[in-house]
This record gives C-alpha cells, sequence and structure tokens, in this order.
C-alpha cells in the first residue's frame, strides 16, 4: 500500500467518516482511498467552503473533521475557513498536498502557513505514515497534514505500535474554587466552548453544582444552548445579554468561567464583571487561564471533572428565589424586551423577522450565523434545543464562512432542520456553495439579512459623515440568484410574506430555500452599538 491509500486507510480506522474538499491532481489518490475505505466524501464548489463545511460538520456533529485539497492555491484558498478553524479549536485535520521543491510554481512554506493562522502542522513521511495520522486525530485542534507529492506514491511503512497511554492527570486542586464557592451569594457561572465540547456532560455536572450552590447560569456565544431550558439560564453573557443578563451577572460576588476565557466580548470590555467580584477560571488549557483578564481562582482541569470535585459543598439557596425565576421567564429572552416595529416601506425589522421564524420553524433546529451587524438578531432571537444547534463562525470575525458552515452542520444532523443566517455581504461572498446545497438535498433554509450594505461599516463610521459609497450597494434581486442555482427562493418585505416558508416546511425540504429578507438597517444593531463604546 502507498502513502496516500494508507492515509485514507488510516484515517477511516481513526473513525473518520464523512469528508469535505475539492479534488486536483495532489490530493485525487488520498480523497479516492479515503471513499475505498468507506468515507463518504462532500464536494464543495469552491475550497474555501469546503473549509468551512468540515469546520461546521466538527462542531456540530463533535466528531473528527477532515478538509482535502490541491497543493498550493488549494490550501491558500481555503485559508481563511483553516484559521476560523484553528481559533475556534476545532479538531480539524487537513489534508494539504505539499510540492516540497521550491522551485515548484506549487510551493508555499506550508509549516509557516499553518503556524500563521495558529494550526499545527505535521509532515507525513513513509516510514512513519501511521503514527503521523494517530497524532494528527489525537491532537484534538487543527492539524495540517502535510503530503509531499513525491512521498504519496512510495510504499507506507509498517503500522507501528500504538503510543503508551499517557500518565493519568493528576486530580485537579480545587481547594479554592471550593472556598470561593462557600463563600458567594450570589454566584453566576458562564460555560464556554470548552464546556459546551463536553456537551451534556459539562451540562449536566455545571448545572448540577449550580443547583447546589444556588448559582445563576449564562454562557459565551460560543456555547449558546448548553443549558437551554433550565429556568435559571440568562442565556449569552457580553454584548449579546439581554438587560436582565447584564443586571444580575453585574450583581454577581462570583464569576466562574468554565471553558471560557472571558473574552472582551463575553464581559462586555470588561465593564460586565462588577469591580470586588471574585473571578474563577476553569480550563483544561493552563494558557488559557488569565489570557485575557486577571482571576483570582485559577484552576487547570477538565469542567467536568472540576465541577464534579467541587459538588460535596452542600445545598445552598444563592439568589435563587421564587421571584427571580418569575422575573428570568418573563424577562429571560430578547423577545421579552419590547421594542418598536420599524417594518415599514418595503422593508421588515429584522428583530419582527427573526421572532417570526422562531415560532414558525420547528423546535429541533441547527441555527448558524455569519458574521455582521445583523448576526445578533438570529443568534439571539431563534431559540436552539441545545449547544449542537448552535454554530457562530466568529472566532476569526471574516464574513462569508456561514452558508458552508451550514452545509457541513446539515451533513452532521440531517435529522435538524439546518437554518444558514447570513448577511448579504456574506452570502454573496459564498454564494457559489448554494450549487453544493442543491446537489446534497439537505433540508437547508438559507436567510439573507439584506440591507444592500456592509452594515457594520455603515454603522461604524456613518454617524461621523463619513462617505459610505464604498460599502453600500444597489438593491439585488438574491431570491433570483440562488433560483439560478437550482434552489427554492422569496423575498420577504413583511410579516405575510412568510406563508411561502410555511408552504416549503409541508413539503420534503429536499430543495433549498433561500429567503431574501429585504431588513430595515436605519440604526445599528444593539451588541454593535455595545462594542462601539469598547473603543
Amino acid at each position: 500500500m502507498n502513502v496516500a491509500a494508507a492515509v485514507g486507510q488510516a484515517l477511516v480506522d481513526h473513525g473518520v467518516r464523512e469528508v469535505f474538499g475539492v479534488v486536483g491532481s495532489g490530493n485525487f489518490h488520498v480523497t479516492n482511498a479515503l471513499v475505498a475505505a468507506g468515507a463518504r466524501f462532500h464536494a464543495a464548489a469552491h475550497e474555501g467552503g469546503a473549509a468551512s463545511m468540515a469546520d461546521g460538520y466538527a462542531r456540530v456533529s463533535g466528531r473528527l473533521g477532515v478538509l482535502t485539497v490541491h497543493q498550493g492555491p488549494g490550501v491558500t484558498n481555503a485559508l481563511t475557513g483553516i484559521a476560523e478553524a484553528a481559533k475556534s479549536r476545532t479538531p480539524l485535520v487537513v489534508l494539504a498536498p505539499e510540492a516540497t521543491s521550491p522551485h515548484s510554481n506549487f510551493h508555499i512554506d506550508l509549516p509557516a502557513l499553518a503556524a500563521s493562522v495558529g494550526a499545527d502542522f505535521r509532515r507525513v513521511a513513509a516510514a512513519s505514515v501511521y503514527a503521523d495520522v494517530a497524532w494528527a486525530c489525537a491532537a484534538g485542534r487543527t492539524v495540517v497534514l502535510g503530503l509531499p507529492l513525491d512521498v504519496q506514491s512510495q510504499a507506507a511503512g509498517p503500522a507501528s505500535d500504538p503510543p503508551p497511554l499517557a500518565p493519568a492527570e493528576p486530580a485537579p486542586d480545587v481547594g479554592s474554587l471550593v472556598d470561593a464557592l462557600a463563600a458567594a451569594q450570589r454566584p453566576v457561572f458562564i460555560a464556554g466552548r470548552g464546556a459546551a465540547r463536553r456537551g451534556e456532560a459539562a451540562r449536566t455536572a455545571i448545572a448540577a453544582l449550580a443547583d447546589q450552590r444556588g448559582a445563576l447560569l449564562a454562557v459565551s456565544a460560543a456555547a449558546r444552548g448548553l443549558f437551554a431550558g433550565d429556568p435559571w439560564y440568562l442565556d449569552v453573557s457580553g454584548g449579546f445579554a439581554t438587560p436582565l443578563a447584564a443586571e444580575l451577572i453585574g450583581g454577581a460576588d462570583l464569576v466562574v468561567a468554565w471553558g471560557s476565557t472571558l473574552n472582551m466580548w463575553t464581559t462586555r470590555h470588561g465593564r460586565l464583571i462588577p469591580p470586588g467580584a471574585t473571578v474563577a477560571q476553569v480550563d483544561v488549557d493552563p494558557a488559557a487561564l488569565g489570557r485575557h483578564r486577571e482571576v483570582d481562582v485559577a484552576v487547570t482541569g477538565d469542567v467536568v471533572e472540576v465541577a464534579r470535585a467541587c459538588a460535596g459543598l452542600g445545598h445552598d439557596e444563592g439568589w435563587r428565589t421564587p421571584e427571580l425565576r418569575t422575573r428570568i421567564a418573563a424577562e429571560g429572552r430578547w423577545r421579552d424586551v419590547p421594542y418598536q416595529d420599524t417594518t415599514g416601506g418595503g422593508r421588515i425589522d429584522p428583530r419582527t423577522l427573526s421572532a417570526a421564524l422562531d415560532d414558525l420553524l420547528p423546535a429541533e433546529r441547527t441555527v448558524v450565523v455569519d458574521s455582521g451587524n445583523f448576526m445578533g438578531y438570529p443568534a439571539m432571537y431563534m431559540s436552539v434545543p441545545d449547544a449542537a444547534g448552535f454554530c457562530f463562525t466568529q472566532a476569526f470575525q471574516s464574513i462569508g464562512l456561514g452558508l458552508a458552515s451550514a452545509l457541513g452542520a446539515a451533513v452532521a444532523r440531517p435529522d435538524r432542520l439546518t437554518v444558514a443566517a447570513l448577511g448579504d455581504g456574506g452570502f454573496l461572498m459564498s454564494v457559489a456553495e448554494l450549487t453544493t446545497a442543491a446537489r446534497l438535498a439537505l433540508p437547508l433554509l438559507v436567510v439573507v439579512y439584506d440591507d444592500a450594505a456592509y452594515g457594520a461599516e455603515v454603522h461604524h463610521f456613518g454617524p461621523h459623515g463619513h462617505p459610505l459609497d464604498t460599502v453600500t450597494f444597489p438593491d439585488t434581486d438574491l431570491a433570483a440568484t440562488a433560483r439560478g442555482f437550482g434552489c427554492a427562493s422569496l423575498t420577504v418585505r413583511a410579516l405575510d410574506d412568510l406563508d411561502g416558508v410555511r408552504e416549503w416546511l409541508r413539503g420534503p425540504r429536499a430543495t433549498p430555500l433561500v429567503v431574501d429578507a429585504k431588513v430595515v438597517s436605519t440604526e445599528p444593531s444593539w451588541w454593535l452599538e455595545e462594542a462601539f463604546r469598547g473603543h
């Protein structure tokens, strides 16, 4: 067996079942080897889309994502999606054919390229191919696996014995955290991406400790849905926080971050956490502790193990009162916050649109949100059933990743309706992947919040009198564009226009539906106003 075939077989042996990419000469044989070994290959229209598909699949499924691309431009085309995955700590293996000769027109400095976006790199050698693949699969983060073109055709060395098991990690030292929990009267737990990645085990362990100590529960945006349905759940902390969530988090005397780095978005540039509150942080990565702000209590360890280790403290109601529970039920969602509906003049208020879709769509859904001024509306007005039901492509803050990420999410969970919420700018950047969406025939609803502009720039620079010609565009019939790619489509300007969505939901949903929602954008979104206050 040659190296290309060995890589494909080894990946399947490690549990890989779904692969995303664009095939060229350099990855032709390794991709076919994956398929021959039992994996399904999903061809994207562009390598950038393929990278986001693999990223979205890994996030929603909890399994390893695999991306296969051509050498040289195939890698560089995929780089933004790889950067998003790396910065999100997504477990992803990038199969990157490599022209190692500096005289080749395909040559790029692949190790440096991987390092520049925060991904790990490993070059496959014929003698160690099985160990190289095993290392990449076990890394638990984004790895660029270099496949030199001349090595791929060489005979693979023998399969090596698995490495010895790593020594068991010592039990986490939770003494200081236990003391802080015992002293707190108004604790708040904020769970982040690290907790969401542990799924139901993290939800159960952290919520059980919160019940014991009377803590309120919140999440970073990346972990939205982790505590869905819990009566003490405040939803997202930070710029997306509801007025009630901001008020209660701002009144805490102890904030415990579970797998969250408490970055500026989660803490509103530090303003959300009150002066004098004790701040504790739990993370399996010691380098994450105190990364964005000083903490009083730092615990290295798996969030599930740490929460369980703190469980012997006994019961305390904390600040959980019947009155507060009633208030959270009545005011805890953005949908509960009154607003003036600005629908009119052929445009629909994005809050009204998002709330109506929340009512209309099945509860079992996956909501994938691209970046832009619009993003808080679908992110916060549409509910999700659990943490796997929310995919937020914000680590690199690039627009244009949401559509392809949604395709990967739909492959991961075909039993759920996948909703891709995009701005018109991000939609047009990724529009070629509509052909992939039509080909996959998965249940997919694409909602374009169309303000005919790069809304974030309009609201950032417009109030200061800057010209906006470079960031505003003629209104475009995006519904017609979608039909050209083989998708169903409709234009929404008012609530009655959503009848077409109802009709589509009653059908087989084998053809994706694209909704061109002409949204009001006279004011910046609330989260954008909050972000601007931080500068």
